[in-house]
């Protein structure tokens, strides 16, 4: 992978741990995750209008892709519901490189040298390194985070094939896909009914806000994994976005007041050691 596109998909993985980071601290993470969707399509909406067509041979992994990460979005919210942000996010974002990397090989034929391979082993060891610290992960929050990786793995091969297919629209591709987004409200008003929704602008509006911006941020760390994936080999982008993990350690540490042991703190060296392995 270039060093360039190595260092814009290490922008991405502080975007993603930022949002991540917005989402776990509000209370109600499915209120939350329906107004980060909200902000998500209307953006997704108003950029179509203006954005030339991706191709044709496209389209079927943009409504693919956009149905997952529903169910996606569905599975962090269960995930958080578990979790600390410093034991959720390693597993959910730990489990999914070495599965991008098996999904690339079966469905786009991709091969990967063997310090690509070694980056993307240390990256994904020293992630769930992080998410096994401590005895405080039941088996059903277990079982939500491992969803949550099983869905990143799966979107991202999708996505990584698709954009390959837009004709070099991968912009245009992520506005699209992002549109299906709509369908998080329509999920949220059909569990939960209009007022739900809605109160929470007059009763808590500084969450909403917050949720609002974490939606923006959102846009721009996967439209940017997007982007790399066009190019890049799936399993190292998907390695390397990955290490949003330290960053997320990081954040659940200092604004969050998550505790950071040595052993976490030796894992972290960990993934950022095999993003190096990745950047050469």
């Amino acid at each position: 992978m270039l060093s360039y596109t190595g260092g814009i998909v290490l922008v991405a993985a502080l975007l993603h741990a930022s949002w991540n980071a917005m989402l776990h601290g509000n209370r109600d993470r499915f209120l939350s995750m329906t107004w980060m969707s909200i902000a998500i399509a209307a953006v997704s909406t108003f950029a179509v209008l203006v954005m030339p067509w991706p191709a044709r041979a496209a389209w079927p992994y943009i409504i693919a892709s956009g149905l997952v990460h529903i169910v996606y979005n569905v599975s962090l919210v269960r995930s958080y519901r578990r979790n600390d942000l410093g034991q959720a996010y390693p597993i959910a974002r730990g489990s999914s490189p070495l599965l991008v990397t098996l999904g690339a090989a079966v469905f786009a034929h991709e091969t990967i040298g063997p310090l690509h391979a070694l980056g993307i082993a240390m990256i994904s060891g020293g992630i769930i390194a992080l998410a096994l610290q401590g005895n405080q992960v039941s088996r059903a929050g277990l079982l939500a985070a491992l969803t949550t990786g099983a869905t990143i793995a799966t979107y991202t091969v999708i996505d990584g094939m698709g954009v390959r297919l837009s004709g070099g629209e991968s912009s245009a591709y992520t506005a699209w896909m992002f549109t299906l987004y709509w369908l998080m409200p329509v999920l949220f008003v059909a569990t939960r009914g209009l007022p739900a929704l809605w109160t929470p602008v007059r009763s808590a509006p500084m969450s909403v806000g917050s949720s609002l911006v974490g939606g923006l941020v959102s846009i721009a760390a996967y439209g940017i994994v997007i982007w790399a994936l066009q190019s890049g080999a799936m399993g190292a982008v998907s390695a390397l976005r990955e290490t949003s993990v330290v960053f997320a350690v990081l954040i659940g540490r200092v604004f969050l007041g998550e505790a950071v042991s040595g052993k976490r703190a030796l894992a972290c060296v960990v993934v950022a050691a095999g993003a190096v392995c990745l950047g050469l």
